[in-house]
């Protein structure tokens, strides 16, 4: 998700130079100098800090208590300056991580995997101590790589971020998975229905996007002609209560979230 970000970046026109990536692993860094020409790298955190408006935390949840925590005291020699920390680790909620930096200015935000074609979607929520200014600096950052971004007025609407957009590229792969199959037992060479499949998912995203005051329940009654092949393939998904069986979906990963964010915060191990 950092090179996505880091791509979005470089692509809305924001100088390379600005740009400082760290990562404790120097070949790693030097893949990023690689693919990312003029962006700034180091193995230091601190120094990386230096100077910066905008710090992003873009490490695994496991491991972000320690980072921040060693930024502590860096971010005290930072204070007139008054970065915005930005994290998209998932599950860390504003309290905890205020807590390790010691430190308030901070915005979580929730993208999905899309986000690394340019096409994601992401939830924000900001602690009380964000400026309107700040406020508009991070969503900046995150229209870089996120097609649609909303602020969310409750830091718990992220789980519900978590559970839809988030895990919902998995739920659409699944989808995806079982449409392929079915055509290949019944003849079609695999690549063919892979395309097909593929470009169908496209072409609905678009035309949802293109009429998002439109409710999607209009949209398919649009598509699905009375006694036709549409109707007798959603009559399937209706005697087998798939639409509460994808809500159900839904609320586990949302739920599941929820019982991370307690875990992470806590720092108990549960891998």
């Amino acid at each position: 998700m950092a090179k996505a970000m880091i791509a979005g970046l470089l692509a809305a026109g924001h100088p390379a130079g600005n740009i400082t990536v760290t990562e404790p692993q120097e070949t790693t860094l030097a893949l990023l100098r690689t693919g990312f020409p003029g962006v700034r790298t180091s193995t230091d955190n601190a120094a990386a800090i230096f100077g910066s408006h905008v710090i992003v935390l873009a490490t695994k949840p496991q491991v972000l208590k320690a980072v921040a925590e060693a930024l502590v005291a860096p971010l005290k020699t930072e204070s007139t300056n008054n970065p915005l920390i930005l994290s998209i680790a998932a599950g860390i909620r504003v309290a905890d991580l205020a807590r390790w930096l010691d430190y308030k200015t901070i915005v979580r935000v929730m993208p999905n995997t899309p986000a690394l074609v340019s096409e994601g979607a992401s939830g924000l929520y900001a602690s009380q101590s964000v400026s309107e200014k700040q406020k508009d600096l991070a969503f900046a950052v995150c229209a870089s790589f996120s097609k649609l971004a909303y602020w969310l007025d409750k830091e718990q609407l992220l789980d519900v971020v978590t559970g839809t957009s988030g895990s919902g590229p998995a739920y659409f792969l699944y989808l995806c998975e079982a449409m392929v199959e079915a055509a290949v037992e019944q003849g079609m060479p695999r690549e063919i229905a892979r395309g097909l499949v593929a470009q169908t998912c496209l072409g609905v995203g678009k035309m949802t996007l293109s009429q998002l005051d439109t409710e999607f329940s209009v949209l398919r009654r649009n598509v699905t002609s009375p006694k036709g092949t549409t109707e007798a393939g959603i009559k399937v998904f209706d005697d087998n209560n798939v639409k509460q069986h994808m809500k159900d979906c839904v609320v586990a990963a949302t739920k599941r979230a929820d019982e991370l964010g307690d875990i992470l915060g806590s720092q108990v191990k549960f891998f």
